[in-house]
């Protein structure tokens, strides 16, 4: 199981790579860029993230509000990371107008 990770990650770590080699997003040719970024969360099993938004369980301490809460817990993880993966495919001029959104989805929207 860990070395299926590990090469999922090398493997991860390389289209990322690739797409920075070619066209970030400069603002002008969002079609293509969308195009070739939409392949990396699906890949990273992240594309719900980029769609779909998740709210924080109202408070509670029951055993379904505790798996919620984990659900959520485990749902906020991958989301900080997505929005690494957006910023660094665009030129770095345009991060700015972007680090201020607080999920992948506000991002993507």
């Amino acid at each position: 199981m860990c070395l299926i990770y590990h090469l999922n990650n090398v493997a991860t770590k390389n289209i990322i790579a690739y797409l920075n080699k070619g066209e970030k997003l400069t603002g002008i040719n969002y079609d293509i860029w969308h195009k070739k970024i939409t392949f990396l969360p699906n890949e990273q099993e992240l594309y719900e993230h980029l769609t779909t938004a998740v709210t924080r369980p109202p408070e509670g301490n029951t055993a379904q509000h505790c798996r919620d809460l984990e659900i959520f817990d485990a749902w906020s993880k991958k989301d900080r990371c997505t929005p690494f993966t957006l910023l660094s495919c665009m030129h770095d001029n345009l991060i700015g107008a972007y680090e201020h959104c607080d999920t992948a989805k506000a991002m993507w929207d």
